[in-house]
């Protein structure tokens, strides 16, 4: 089946009037989906716990901020952009006691929704809109007139008109600048955990910090390991960004090309393909959200203890005093801890 992709053109904002929308959580996803809808002209509330932290930053940017039960009860359409791991419960506890029949259940990911964290009830609309990035980048690119690509499925529709709302919200976004994807609860789940493990985070920092260590240990300058093998992975992936892997390698040297055409595959091998097909198998069998719910019951220990050493690697270090020497990389900064 061809995959179906709408724009501007094909979502009406309009199906959002009268309909306050509920964001729950105000992390990196949530700051982006309240602000981007509340200039789009949509009436948002944002739920935050009383002892959040994020409250005043939600405050500050001009936002009403509720409980999450008191925004689960203002919203006609509620939103839930929390942790995957807390997601579940805070549903259970604030948001399924005050749905009521016609209203909409959205995710800004298909996790708890595909593994049945998550169970919506009879006679609520249930759909998903899922941003293809960040979601600091899904506000800049919404404040520069331009727009980060989303994808949108419907899980459960009593009211017969989920698409239409989940569409208007995609818009909201200002995701039908760029374009939204039609798919399911399953296929954005099990791609997105696939390609977040084996390539754009775990893939890609197990091998920039392999590519690290390996020129450290044969002598040379942590300085120079550093630029080469990961201050200089924006430079590439910002022409493959642009134009492809095409793209890329019509603009690096012939010797960076023949390099590439050679000695990647080497590294890349059927080994690691033959990984990367176990990873993909853990998440479709649902082994890899069992683990993770359970690491969350058990209080995170283990991925606390994972998280200190990573952060405690010497490259974190070398790179902090590399960025230090150039200071407009501080400028227009997507992360500011400060407002989300």
């Amino acid at each position: 089946m061809a995959l179906r992709i709408f724009y501007d053109k094909d979502a009406d904002l309009g199906r959002l009037e009268g309909r306050t929308v509920a964001i729950l959580g105000y992390g990196s996803q949530g700051h982006a989906h309240a602000l981007n809808l509340k200039a789009s002209g949509v009436d948002v509330v944002v739920g935050l716990r009383k002892d959040s932290s994020s409250r005043p930053k939600a405050e500050a940017a001009g936002l009403r901020v509720l409980t999450p039960a008191e925004a689960a009860r203002a919203g006609r359409i509620v939103m839930l952009t929390l942790p995957d791991e807390v997601a579940a419960r805070v549903y259970r506890e604030e948001v399924e006691p005050n749905l009521a029949e016609g209203d909409y259940l959205a995710v800004a990911h298909g996790f708890n929704i595909h593994y049945e964290q998550i169970v919506p009830p009879p006679g609520v609309n249930v759909f998903m809109v899922a941003p293809k990035g960040p979601g600091h980048t899904v506000r800049q690119n919404y404040e520069q007139g331009r727009g980060v690509p989303a994808l949108v499925a419907v899980g459960a529709d009593p009211s017969g008109d989920t698409l239409e709302i989940a569409l208007a919200y995609a818009k909201g976004l200002g995701a039908g600048r760029a374009g939204i994807l039609e798919t399911t609860f399953r296929e954005e789940t099990e791609t997105d955990l696939f390609g977040e493990q084996a390539v754009l985070c775990g893939g890609l920092t197990a091998l920039m910090t392999a590519g690290y260590e390996t020129l450290v240990e044969a002598g040379y300058a942590p300085e120079m390991a550093y630029f080469e093998t990961i201050h200089e992975v924006k430079l590439i992936v910002d022409l493959i960004y642009e134009g492809g892997i095409a793209n890329m390698r019509y603009s690096v040297s012939n010797t960076a090309e023949y390099g590439d055409l050679t000695r990647g595959p080497r590294v890349i091998d059927q080994g690691v393909r033959k990984r990367m097909r176990e990873i993909l198998g853990e998440i479709q069998r649902g082994e890899f959200p069992r683990e993770f719910i359970l690491e969350n019951q058990a209080g995170n220990a283990s991925f606390n203890a994972m998280r200190r050493r990573a952060a405690e690697h010497p490259m974190e270090e070398v790179g902090a005093r590399l960025r230090a020497l150039m200071p407009w990389l501080a400028e227009n900064r997507l992360v500011d801890r400060s407002r989300n």
